[in-house]
């Protein structure tokens, strides 16, 4: 019988064979940092071992609550040679949230860097079981943030140690959903889901050894982290990390770096659009975009392909669930399947289903639903919730889709999201994409807000371009000839910018807050249309 460990299939394994392939190779660089794949390799298994002096091995759960670094690289493939459980946090929770992820994942160690130590130490402080601080190096300051251990101490390790590494099966991760409705969910993933997930990005998404890629969005969330780092180190591509998606930041490095590949969301696509930078920059060497998070509305895709006419684009789908990819929309798609989320990657089966678990008709719209060896085991100490989430032998993704004749799925919206106004169900984003052709709209959000008459009311809460004038009636003008009497705003907010999460994602539910006292006024149960 065959010894397991001569099939042995983690994430480290996947960066030793590249090392292996091609050990001179620039891998890393970050900031003044420049690792080629043998030195990333070696200092990974330098920092396996000064963690296994102090005490880390298998199952433990190391939490991670700082920007993007090469140190943070360093951890997320240091820790597959202890078998040990990477919880990365997302560092704009407050000091009380964080600690919840520190408690419910029992994290022993939480590294962090100098910006958000403090923070973390608030967080350790509230009835935690981490033991100690592992003080991260950043981009910008290279030093041990104060009462921290060292990582450079800890990755300067030259004592052999005996190490456990993790298996195929074993947890790679825990990562905490962003708790929109709830308490924050903890989906577990495996090495195994997660190299899985890594062939269908490298297979729809042609990722390359012969890639540069560019890193701003946060590496706590997994799109980053899985979807472009984790299979750009598994095919041998050359990775530059940053620590913000800021215009200023992303921009330069674009064009200092040669970098061909960048992945963001549309709304950092549409801020690197409007910086006074853009146009200044050479971006020759940029041929492959992927954006996520959100559908790219038709008209920002029409501008980015009108000022990028050399760059090839996908539009990614998925969810942290999932690993996270799950559909993707091809760069042939971008213009005739304008606004789809694509048809299921390589290793994915979806469906898009009504209530009672049968598949919807073309047109109608029902939830997307999976199956595939890249979904999570389960939620972490979550059963109930675990249970419901499979209900029917296939992942229910809470996200509500119409799908067209020849399988391509178009997301209308999360069930949390549909509007339902005087009887009425609303898709908004069908009612941002009609905004968003307005020529003096640079964002837009759609949300039900509580109302007096209509239940919930249809509102609009916009972005104008910085050299825009624009007023509400000529909005909801606009809105009378493009979309049906029960879809037009009843109102239109402007605001200077959209709350959204680190991963570009809009905050909704802040913007439901924010204005639930809209149409309790005087008279708010008049219909402007």
């Amino acid at each position: 019988m065959r010894d397991p460990a001569l099939a042995r299939q983690n994430l480290a394994d996947l960066l030793r064979r590249t090392a292996r392939r091609t050990p001179h190779k620039p891998a890393i660089r970050c900031g003044a940092v420049q690792w080629t794949y043998a030195e990333f390799d070696a200092l990974c298994a330098r920092l396996a071992a000064g963690l296994a002096q102090h005490g880390v091995g298998p199952g433990e759960r190391i939490a991670i609550l700082a920007r993007n670094s090469h140190a943070f690289a360093a951890l997320r493939f240091a820790l597959p040679q202890l078998g040990a459980v990477l919880v990365p946090v997302n560092f704009m929770l407050n000091a009380g949230e964080i600690a919840y992820i520190l408690r419910h994942a029992g994290a022993t160690l939480l590294c962090v860097d100098h910006e958000f130590l403090e923070t973390g130490r608030a967080a350790c402080a509230l009835d935690t079981a981490v033991k100690a601080l592992i003080g991260l190096p950043s981009e910008a300051d290279a030093g041990t943030p104060p009462g921290c251990l060292s990582f450079d101490a800890l990755a300067a390790c030259d004592t052999p140690a005996e190490l456990t590494p993790a298996g195929a099966d074993d947890l790679a991760q825990i990562i905490y959903t962003s708790g929109t409705e709830s308490l924050p969910k903890g989906a577990m993933l495996t090495h195994s889901a997660i190299i899985w997930q890594y062939v269908s990005c490298i297979v729809d998404g042609e990722i390359s050894e012969h890639d540069t890629l560019l890193h701003a969005m946060p590496l706590f969330h997994c799109a980053q982290l899985d979807v472009f780092l984790g299979p750009g180190i598994y095919v041998g591509a050359s990775h530059v990390i940053t620590s913000r998606p800021a215009p200023e930041q992303v921009l330069p490095r674009l064009a200092a770096h040669a970098v061909n590949s960048f992945f963001a969301p549309p709304s950092v696509w549409i801020g690197l659009m409007r910086s006074p930078l853009f146009a200044a920059t050479d971006l020759a060497h940029l041929r492959k975009g992927y954006y996520g998070a959100s559908i790219m509305p038709v008209e920002v895709l029409l501008e980015l392909q009108g000022l990028l006419p050399g760059v090839r684009l996908w539009n990614f789908y998925g969810q942290t669930e999932i690993a996270p990819l799950a559909t993707v929309l091809k760069p042939e798609d971008q213009l005739r399947r304008a606004g789809s989320a694509g048809r299921a990657v390589l290793n994915v089966e979806t469906r898009v289903v009504r209530d009672d678990g049968t598949p919807v008709g073309v047109g109608e719209i029902g939830e997307i639903v999976h199956r595939s060896p890249q979904l999570l085991t389960g939620y972490f100490h979550d059963a109930e919730r675990t249970a419901q989430a499979f209900e029917g032998g296939w992942f229910h993704s809470g996200d509500l889709a119409t799908l067209d004749a020849d399988g391509y799925i178009t997301v209308v919206d999360r069930k949390k999201d549909m509007i339902k106004t005087g009887g009425e169900n609303v898709a908004s984003r069908e009612v941002e994409e009609a905004i968003y052709r307005l020529p003096g709209v640079s964002e837009v959000a759609v949300v039900g807000i509580s109302h007096p008459h209509w239940i919930e009311a249809v509102t609009a809460i916009v972005v104008k371009k910085s050299d825009a004038t624009l007023a509400e009636a000529q909005v909801l003008e606009f809105c009378r000839g493009a979309l049906a009497h029960f879809k037009i705003p009843k109102r239109v907010v402007f605001v200077d910018s959209l709350p959204k999460n680190p991963s570009g994602k809009l905050l909704k539910r802040e913007l439901r807050e924010r204005y639930q006292t809209l149409y309790q006024a005087a008279g708010a149960g008049a219909d402007p249309t």
